[in-house]
């Protein structure tokens, strides 16, 4: 079946798509995609038990070889195959179900339109703060506009389609997630998704694997600036990070909205125990208070504010919708429990927002101090030497009183620290602890839930305590101990 003909399925089917069928609730379009571990096309006739009114698969799936056995003749010329009673004409054979969704959703994306115009659609990456950027932006534009945006972090290949085929007729802005993790993933995306407006929140140091190297990391996301400078359309470049500044000047056909702390001659507002969240003053003495942790923030605040005003959003009324953010699911919140402060930013890490939580800890003012870090994953044979540089960053913390690190990558790293003299040999310049305090002050576990057991024994009392690590590593488990 073609992509028109899908689309017409798709229309018939009230806009509603799932790719998991355990969520069927009746009349949705089933794709039957395939991971490393699972075979979509294995639940398709589970999933027209279910309600689902069609169910999308693979040609070559043992489900659509099987129906055309049984039944009732070979594939028409829309590829349809006639299959037993109860599923006839529900089953779509095509040749690629991913290909399919990603074609449907590029489909619907170029027939949407908002006001009599082509529906403006914001693409968002960035190896950090890509959600977060992604929610101030959408609580912004919210106050104007009736907005589509990613949900959670559905920003890979899959998801950006099922957002996109979320926009509906009302919609007249579209926010759009993108991740990447290899060179190639935002081409791919992007193609999907044809924005009219780009935004990368920062490069750093995050799937080394993928990418091979920090400029293999900007090549990748300026895959997005790429598609831009193509099309003619505007890039929000964060003018205080030279980086970025890089990557656009290095592309002088492409258009750009700038922004930035010191770019625009704003400031972040000093932090404390009594008011421990991120405020920020702009240029013309306006503070806005937010609901978020650290100063990195600063720049995800800036950039959802630039785009406010691209989009003719008052300043006050955009301000009030940062003020208005209270972040969830574990990312850059502030929680108080009965014995201490708890600063949670625990769905991912990498060595740059690792450094910045790190940072972060640092300038708050507290008595008592800790950590409880995991692995950094997908760093390659980068691994050892980024977390050691953890190690010498945690030597440099005032007031740090204990250390509880989790995974093999930590434990390598701690075996690299015994054989230095000091830890000083991955901080030559700073002053801090030698390798033996760290040794003092540290406990490691291999698991997030033996850390968890541990504090349970030996609690937390009147600390402020930074939880961080990669999502393979599950640091939310520590937080109901705390």
């Amino acid at each position: 079946m073609d992509t028109a003909g899908l689309y017409r399925i798709y229309r018939e089917c009230g806009g509603r798509v799932t790719t998991d069928s355990r969520r069927i609730t009746g009349g949705e379009l089933f794709f039957a995609l395939k991971g490393e571990n699972f075979d979509g096309n294995e639940y398709a006739i589970n999933a027209l038990e279910a309600g689902a009114a069609y169910a999308v698969v693979d040609m070559d799936s043992a489900v659509a070889r099987k129906s055309s056995a049984e039944g009732a003749g070979k594939p028409d010329s829309n590829g349809r195959v006639a299959f037993p009673r109860n599923i006839s004409g529900r089953l779509i054979p095509v040749e690629n179900t991913l290909a399919a969704l990603q074609n449907l959703a590029r489909w619907h994306r170029s027939m949407s339109s908002a006001d009599g115009r082509p529906l403006p659609v914001i693409a968002l990456t960035g190896t950090n703060g890509k959600t977060t950027t992604k929610e101030l932006i959408k609580s912004v534009l919210e106050t104007k506009y009736r907005v589509t945006a990613t949900e959670g972090n559905l920003n890979n290949s899959i998801g950006v389609p099922l957002t996109l085929l979320k926009i509906a007729p009302e919609t007249q802005i579209a926010v759009v997630e993108m991740g990447a993790s290899h060179p190639g993933d935002i081409n791919e995306l992007v193609s999907v998704a044809l924005p009219t407006y780009g935004l990368i929140t920062n490069v750093g140091k995050a799937h080394l694997l993928g990418f091979g190297s920090f400029e293999g990391v900007m090549a990748a996301k300026g895959e997005l600036y790429d598609y831009l400078q193509r099309t003619a359309d505007k890039a929000f470049v964060n003018a205080d990070n030279r980086y970025l500044l890089e990557m656009a000047s290095a592309r002088p056909d492409l258009r750009t909205v700038r922004y930035g702390l010191k770019y625009e001659g704003a400031e972040v507002l000093p932090s404390s125990s009594g008011c421990p969240y991120l405020r920020i003053r702009l240029n013309g003495g306006k503070e806005i208070s937010t609901h978020l942790v650290g100063a990195y923030n600063a720049d995800n605040v800036m950039a959802a504010l630039a785009v406010g005003r691209e989009f003719g959003i008052e300043e006050d009324a955009a301000a009030e919708a940062v003020s208005g953010y209270v972040p969830e699911n574990n990312r850059s919140q502030m929680m108080k429990t009965a014995s201490s402060m708890l600063i949670v930013d625990a769905y991912n890490a990498n060595p740059t927002s690792m450094e910045a939580a790190l940072d972060n800890l640092d300038s708050v003012e507290s008595g008592h101090k800790a950590v409880v870090l995991g692995n950094m994953l997908e760093l390659g044979e980068d691994s050892v030497k980024e977390h050691v540089a953890v190690l010498a960053r945690l030597s440099r913390i005032r007031g740090l009183d204990r250390i509880l690190l989790v995974g093999e990558e930590f434990m390598k790293a701690l075996d690299a620290v015994r054989d230095m003299a000091d830890v000083k040999a991955a901080q030559p310049d700073a002053e801090c602890m030698s390798a033996a305090d760290i040794q003092d002050r540290t406990e490691w576990f291999a698991t997030s839930g033996e850390a968890a057991e541990y504090l349970k024994k030996h609690p937390l009392k009147d600390c402020c305590v930074l939880i961080k690590g990669s999502r393979g590593s599950k640091m939310e488990n520590v937080i109901p101990v705390l």
